[in-house]
């Protein structure tokens, strides 16, 4: 037994602590009911005493200033830990329901065992987030959801830097590659999760020295739709006109008729067109050299004109591509995005049902992800991905937000992104806009989320039965050295 209820009400059991026992914000533990056996969670820690505030000052100014070794008279009787604890779930045998009823007055709370969640049984399509945690203790029971449901309804990963968001999105990767049911395109601007993983099962594309097995990333401009800049380029409406304009009289080589000045119809201001050229110049690295455009970085006149398609393919068949962005300038890491996502939901949309439901699901990854579903961008208009958030569950196409700074994204979207890893928030106004959004009442957690360690984190989703309270799976690093040989010499 570590404490036994004395009050308190629904949402809010008051427990005393028993002298020899420790508890923690955010420990599970197991009181009874008549029928059943109730899964509580603490979510505050206060002392309690039977001396009144005066006593207690009086008796600790003495120990201060006259014995050092005065001590209270049956302390442990007299001065005690008080927690607050909220109810998660009711549990009979092996089913769990939601707690509707308080656990007996004056009865024991006890240590949670892995046998008392039996419960959490491997869901349809299972996608293993971590492992149970009981405050800082860390269960031998594997926490997983429904990944084509999660997946399907968007993730959102939110934590301050350093709390575990790239090992937790490496172990979704990893553990998405042995799985049937969904596919991922990870927009990677660190570059650090192909090293980190190894399958047959990955597309990896960079823009230079691809590793053995990788493909240099090239995209053809040709491919390019003035709708794909939309949330990486914040164009006026007459600069909006212009690219449509071009768009409608040269289609798919709207880019160098626009870079090279070719006659339009309609008739704009110079000053508009030549910002919209300088900005296209720069954003996809071309030149103007003697009626010649010169390509300088990913985007290619004559090059890659299947790259955008191979890479939509691949997600189509259940593997996942992972796009080295680290060395990109500007919102080129987003347009190549947007030119993949609005692909593959046009490609989602044709499908019948039948056909939706036996492909996989697929997941993009963003980073960062206020720079496409920030509330200062979309003001400008929506982008595809905002589009996504509201709509893609409907075909099969997800997102996976990670961010530092859930409050900049809007409430609506975030309300769409079904599923919440939150792990360690220091800030309070992030803290606040996680809680208003999250699938679970979380409105007593906001302590033990500022409190939450480097890997722990809580799960909040319509998919599982409560929050979740897990540990994030570490493992080493594992560097693969590429052999280099020189077959025929000897050296």
């Amino acid at each position: 037994m570590k404490g036994l209820i004395i009050g308190g009400e629904f949402g809010n059991i008051l427990v005393r602590q028993k002298s020899e026992a420790s508890l923690e914000l955010g420990e599970l533990l197991i009181g009874d009911t008549s029928e059943g056996k109730i899964l509580l969670q603490v979510f505050d820690l206060l002392y309690g005493s039977q001396l009144s505030s005066q006593n207690l000052e009086l008796i600790s100014g003495l120990k201060l200033e006259e014995d050092e070794k005065l001590e209270l008279m049956d302390a442990k009787l007299r001065n005690y830990v008080l927690a607050r604890l909220k109810s998660l779930a009711f549990i009979s045998g092996k089913n769990s329901k939601s707690a509707k009823t308080l656990p007996v007055f004056f009865s024991g709370v006890r240590e949670l065992v892995a046998g008392d969640v039996s419960f959490l049984t491997t869901p349809p399509n299972p996608l293993l987030l971590g492992m149970l945690r009981s405050g800082s203790k860390v269960l031998d029971v594997p926490v997983s959801i429904d990944g084509r449901k999660a997946l399907s309804h968007h993730v959102l990963i939110a934590g301050t830097t350093g709390r575990g968001k790239s090992v937790l999105m490496t172990n979704l990767l990893r553990d998405a590659l042995d799985k049937d049911f969904c596919s991922m395109l990870v927009l990677d601007p660190h570059d650090e999760y192909f090293g980190r993983l190894s399958s047959d099962k990955i597309v990896y594309y960079t823009p230079m020295n691809p590793p053995p097995g990788g493909l240099t990333l090239k995209i053809n401009i040709g491919q390019l739709l003035p709708r794909h800049f939309d949330g990486v380029v914040d164009w006026s409406d007459p600069q909006r006109q212009a690219l449509n304009a071009y768009y409608q009289a040269y289609r798919d080589s709207w880019v160098s008729a626009l870079l090279l000045e070719h006659p339009l119809k309609q008739v704009f201001h110079e000053g508009t067109l030549a910002v919209v050229k300088r900005t296209l110049m720069q954003l996809l690295r071309l030149e103007v050299e003697e009626e010649n455009i010169v390509c300088h970085g990913v985007f290619d006149l004559h090059a890659g004109k299947s790259t955008v398609p191979d890479v939509v393919n691949a997600l189509e068949s259940g593997k996942t591509v992972i796009i080295d962005t680290s060395s990109f300038h500007g919102n080129v890491e987003i347009l190549i995005g947007s030119m993949i996502a609005s692909m593959v939901l046009e490609r989602h949309k044709t499908y019948s049902l039948d056909e939706m439901r036996s492909r996989p699901v697929v997941s993009i990854v963003l980073e960062e992800a206020p720079r496409v579903l920030g509330k200062d961008v979309l003001e400008h208009g929506p982008n595809v991905f905002s589009t996504l958030a509201r709509e893609g569950r409907k075909f099969n196409v997800g997102l996976v937000a990670i961010t530092q700074l859930p409050s900049l994204i809007p409430r609506e979207i975030l309300a769409n992104l079904n599923t919440k890893i939150i792990l360690g928030i220091e800030l309070r106004p992030e803290r606040q806009a996680i809680i208003e959004s999250a699938a679970q009442d979380l409105s007593s957690d906001e302590r033990m989320i500022a409190s939450l360690d480097k890997g722990e984190a809580v799960v909040t989703s319509n998919f599982l039965s409560f929050a979740m309270p897990i540990k994030v799976l570490y493992e080493e690093k594992k560097v693969i050295k590429v052999r280099q040989s020189f077959g025929g010499l000897k050296l």
